[in-house]
């Protein structure tokens, strides 16, 4: 015996052996007559019986006479099939056709069907004096009260309000990625043009090009960026910039580099030679008694410096 057994036996219930024999046992007693009236009563089988007199006497039982505005009840066939007809094709309830296991055919019929009744329906209420429309001042109570109308529609502003934020954040985040993009691709346009125009400008300073083709794309920036071109070019770091843009505006000025070389007309030419100016012997005075006020020397100035102090 197992220990769940031996449980089973301390608190007083049997083991599915013993029940299976007690219930052949009382099965076999029961068979003999040995169990006594009452304590079991044998099932007998149903019998399903239609009695039609007895339903028809119910029906007149709880039948009233009302009339047809109570009832509203109507039995008639179902509206034709004018499109069907204008198509030219057979309508399966004329041509005894219609099949129950249809849905379309089933469903179109309950829908002609109901089209016939409200045609047979309003003239009837009309004649009655019964109105068919719902006048413009009706009021219907509502089932909710206010304030569950009240939170509804808070809870429905919400959701509003924040698919309207999330769309916004949506949009936001498109344009922040497409001007990104942007941007990025005018700093590799700008970084492009500046490292081709360092490129040109080093040729031309090394003499490998005497062409100066390469300044002719910022003034067609300037032509097509208006006012705004030439304050672009100053605000350019460095002095080449800002001596194009001089040059752009004022022109070059003709030149200026070896102006002053000395030339073998200019050295023979003595004309404008003053002897007093070049040995100091005239000219203009400075300070008393005609003497030239000359600057004192360094020593001289720093001696004179650590006095005043």
């Amino acid at each position: 015996m197992d220990v769940m057994e031996e449980d089973d036996a301390q608190l007083g219930y049997e083991s599915e052996e013993e029940r299976e024999l007690s219930d052949g046992e009382l099965q076999e007693a029961f068979s003999k007559g040995l169990l006594k009236p009452g304590m079991n009563i044998p099932l007998e089988p149903k019998t399903t019986v239609n009695n039609v007199e007895a339903m028809k006497m119910c029906l007149e039982d709880f039948k009233k006479d009302l009339p047809w505005v109570e009832r509203l009840d109507l039995t008639n066939l179902p509206a034709p099939d004018m499109a069907a007809k204008a198509e030219g094709k057979t309508v399966a309830q004329e041509s005894k056709e219609l099949s129950t296991e249809d849905d379309f055919q089933r469903e179109m019929f309950f829908y002609r069907q109901a089209q016939a009744t409200v045609l047979l329906a309003l003239p009837r209420l009309q004649k009655l004096n019964i109105a068919t429309k719902r006048p413009e001042d009706y009021f219907a109570e509502m089932a909710k009260t206010d304030q569950q109308m009240q939170k509804i529609r808070t809870k429905l502003l919400a959701k509003q309000s924040a698919a309207e934020k999330s769309e916004k954040a949506k949009k936001l985040r498109e344009q922040r990625k497409f001007s990104k993009k942007v941007q990025t691709e005018v700093l590799q346009k700008r970084q492009k043009e500046k490292k081709a125009m360092m490129t040109a400008v080093k040729k031309y300073q090394k003499g490998m090009t005497d062409k100066l083709d390469f300044l002719d794309g910022d003034q067609e920036k300037g032509k097509k960026g208006g006012a705004t071109a030439p304050k672009a070019a100053m605000n350019k770091k460095g002095s080449n910039a800002k001596r194009k843009y001089k040059d752009q505006r004022f022109g070059f000025g003709g030149k200026k580099r070896g102006s002053k070389w000395n030339t073998k007309e200019s050295h023979d030419d003595v004309s404008g030679f003053k002897s007093k100016v070049a040995h100091a012997k005239g000219g203009k005075k400075f300070g008393k008694g005609g003497k030239q006020n000359k600057r004192p020397g360094k020593d001289t100035r720093r001696k004179m410096k650590n006095r005043s102090r």
